[in-house]
């Protein structure tokens, strides 16, 4: 039978997450455009927020190709 309040039958746990599910995850690396520096990601800051610290250019997650 199925019951109502059984939170063990359903979900799985693979849900978009905050923000709509755009994220990449909390591990990788930023990676400059420009120049090419690396920078490792900071969970909840997005690489595009992400400012290269050698030229200042807006960085891109590692292996994701920036349109």
């Amino acid at each position: 039978m199925r019951g109502l309040g059984n939170r063990s039958s359903g979900g799985g746990g693979k849900g978009m997450g905050r923000g709509g599910g755009a994220g990449a995850g909390p591990g990788g690396v930023c990676v400059c455009p420009q120049c090419g520096t690396k920078v490792p990601h900071q969970p909840g800051v997005p690489c595009f927020q992400v400012k290269c610290p050698q030229c200042g250019t807006n960085m891109v997650r590692e292996g994701i190709t920036p349109s």
